[in-house]
């Protein structure tokens, strides 16, 4: 058994481990109907043993399995459609607990496809009890019935279990303690006491996440060696002035919130988040400006080349008329010096670059982010701007130090976040949004075409519409080449097809990450001047390619793809304050897939787009691997446990006022610890 425990996924193995695998719901045997009593159309629970089991394939060549079960008061008969495996489950003797309608074909009382749970042998004297019933994998052969006595086992192997928070808190928020809690949610006696131990386990998931950060967060506030710059002086107020446009409510906000931070002589960590086009990058060029002013130098971190290179074009554009004091020429004044660093650059000209950074003379380097791995040789870097790099840890801190006095550091992401999934995502840094647009930025026409060639005539027509009007154009593909296991759209197969059909005559481009490097900066220089009319690519455009000329995108399989990045595509075109349409072609064939373009057509607000993402994936899927701890909730669920978020945030704080290193409550640094790892452990020294 033990082995078959080892070989789920996740793997149960050890006792911490069957007891953090939580039962999925409960099946109460002290409510239930019986099968005589049930009515035609009728759904109920029913607890009942398997009699006999066959098979056969139908006419249209499916597998059908056939079941009669009985419980006392009568037979009722099973039909599942496409589930051959469960053959091999409902052997005769076992006891299930099944959900479904009650239905009659030809004569004979049924249910087709019920929600089934494996129960065990008969004869188990499990009667009148509130019965959990665990994940199961079918994979590993281990069933719900198996799991259920090792973790009593378990639950008598490991007695009493420490306590992480004080009575008062306990009290406070109305929390059982967790040795009954770990108890109640594997063997309750009512379906109340299983209630209440979730929603203690539900809490200490969240609290163990806030605990890190707050910890985390305090740290780094606690840091001496911080740079108080010099914020005051003429180069912000000149860039500013010389804008040709007035910033909006929350880029001044944003702007006087990083100029408070810089100033002070600790480390500035602070997120800044915003919606498409809503102005972030000129912050973050202001922010560099400040560092400048006081003689430091700025780093500009992308995840991609394509938007280093868009982030290096917009702030030479920018900074072009602006100038520094020197004391190298004649005039003791020299322009703001912009260089770019990435792999496209040769060595002769990184030569160039380190020795104009150990000179002094370049002022903000952009680049991706392997220039915090030396490749950039920085004297006094006094601001790094982080661009949509989602999680920044300690590892990166830790470079940050190395390639200056512990610089500031200003994250920035185009994904709007739900208020609670930030709290948990960037719960150690200050946030400020940008939800307000610039003027003349009007709303996308978005609109969901099935499959039917006839209804993609449409955007086609539109398409040609724009790009006779003098207007450019994106297609977006999920994939760069086909996949015969997966039926999407593939970027190289795309451009071919179009080049020759919908789009004949009309100067196409492609572009995805698999090309070489001097290929997508062509394919996209080709694209910002207007060589290419309508551009053919993955998602590698999803992020900060800023061509105002677009007003048409085009998104194949678009139920492929969540709710941020579809908003990030559209946000695309409409740049240039005209008129712009997104065509999302896509044939759902799941509830959520119809969900996301529901919600695509009837808002164009990242904000609350972002937390339909969340309703309908879930912050696992959401917020992927690459957020420690999010991926471990097990009970938690964003955002319906908003409250659960709030009440931990809060607990975290008190607990640390009182006992900052933990020193007091070892248990709980260490469940910190185990979650969060190396970005932690160093916070809760013994």
């Amino acid at each position: 058994m033990l082995d078959k425990l080892a070989a789920m996924n996740p793997p149960l193995e050890s006792v911490l481990d069957l007891l953090g695998h939580y039962p999925r719901r409960y099946h109460d045997r002290t409510r239930q109907s019986e099968i005589a009593e049930l009515e035609v159309g009728e759904e109920a629970t029913i607890v009942a043993e398997v009699q006999r089991v066959s098979s056969r394939v139908t006419r249209n060549r499916k597998k059908m399995v056939e079941a009669v079960v009985e419980d006392g008061s009568g037979l009722l008969n099973l039909v599942f459609f496409n589930q051959p495996w469960r053959e091999k489950q409902l052997t005769a003797g076992t006891e299930l607990a099944l959900y479904g309608k009650l239905d009659v074909y030809r004569g004979k009382r049924q249910m087709t496809n019920p929600v089934v749970d494996v129960l065990g042998r008969v004869g188990d004297t499990k009667t009148g009890v509130v019965m959990p019933i665990y994940p199961q994998s079918g994979k590993a052969d281990v069933s719900s019935w198996e799991i259920q006595p090792v973790v009593t086992l378990a639950l008598e192997w490991a007695g009493a279990l420490a306590e992480t928070l004080l009575q008062g808190v306990l009290d406070e928020l109305k929390l059982i303690d967790r040795t009954t809690a770990y108890h109640d949610v594997h063997a309750p006696e009512s379906t109340r006491d299983a209630e209440r131990a979730r929603r203690r386990l539900r809490f200490d998931e969240f609290l163990r996440m806030q605990v890190g950060l707050v910890a985390r967060k305090r740290a780094i506030e606690a840091e001496e060696s911080g740079i108080a710059h010099a914020v005051d002086g003429a180069l912000v107020d000149r860039f500013l002035a010389a804008l040709p446009f007035a910033l909006t409510g929350d880029q001044v906000e944003a702007i006087a919130a990083i100029r408070s931070d810089m100033a002070r002589p600790v480390p500035m960590h602070r997120l800044l988040q915003g919606e498409v086009g809503s102005g972030k990058t000129l912050v973050a060029i202001t922010a560099l400006l400040m560092a400048v002013e006081g003689g430091y130098q700025g780093a500009l971190m992308a995840p991609t080349e394509v938007l280093a290179e868009q982030l290096y074009a917009v702030a030479t554009q920018t900074l072009s008329t602006l100038v520094v004091p020197s004391e190298t020429t004649l005039l003791a004044e020299r322009p703001v010096t912009v260089a770019l660093l990435t792999n496209r650059v040769g060595a002769a000209d990184r030569r160039k670059i380190a020795a104009g950074l150990a000179a002094g003379e370049i002022d903000i380097v952009v680049g991706t982010h392997a220039l915090l791995y030396g490749d950039a040789p920085f004297t006094k870097l006094g601001l790094a701007v982080i661009d949509e790099q989602h999680r920044f840890g300690v590892e990166q801190r830790s470079l940050l130090r190395g390639l200056g006095d512990s610089p500031d550091v200003l994250v920035m992401t185009a994904t709007p976040i739900p208020r609670t999934a930030a709290m948990l995502v960037y719960g150690d840094l200050d946030r400020t949004e940008l939800r307000e647009m610039p003027p003349g930025r009007t709303p996308v026409v978005t609109e969901v075409i099935g499959p039917s060639p006839l209804d993609r005539r449409v955007a086609y027509d539109r398409l040609r519409a724009e790009i006779a009007a003098g207007h450019q154009a994106f297609v977006v593909c999920p994939l760069v080449e086909g996949s015969p296991k997966i039926e999407a759209k593939a970027a190289t197969e795309e451009f071919e097809e179009l080049a020759g059909g919908e789009l004949y005559g009309l100067r196409l481009g492609l572009l995805h990450g698999q090309m070489k490097s001097a290929d997508k900066e062509a394919a996209m220089t080709a694209f910002r001047t207007g060589e290419t009319q309508v551009l053919v690519a993955t998602t590698v455009v999803e992020v900060g390619v800023d061509v105002p000329n677009a007003t048409v995108m085009i998104v194949e399989d678009a139920d492929r793809f969540g709710l941020s990045q579809l908003h990030q595509l559209r946000g695309r075109v409409g740049r240039g304050g005209t008129e712009a349409w997104c065509y999302l072609f896509a044939d759902p064939s799941t509830p959520d897939g119809e969900a996301r373009m529901t919600a695509m057509e009837e808002s164009t607000d990242g904000f609350l787009l972002a937390e339909r993402d969340l309703e309908i994936r879930g912050s696992g899927q959401v917020f992927g691997e690459r957020q420690a701890g999010l991926g471990d909730l097990k009970l938690g669920k964003l955002p319906r446990d908003e409250k659960y978020v709030m009440f931990a945030r809060t607990a975290a704080e008190q607990i640390l006022d009182l006992d900052p290193g933990l020193a007091k409550n070892r248990a709980l640094a260490e469940e910190v610890e185990d979650l969060l790892g190396d970005d932690v452990e160093f916070l809760f020294k013994s």
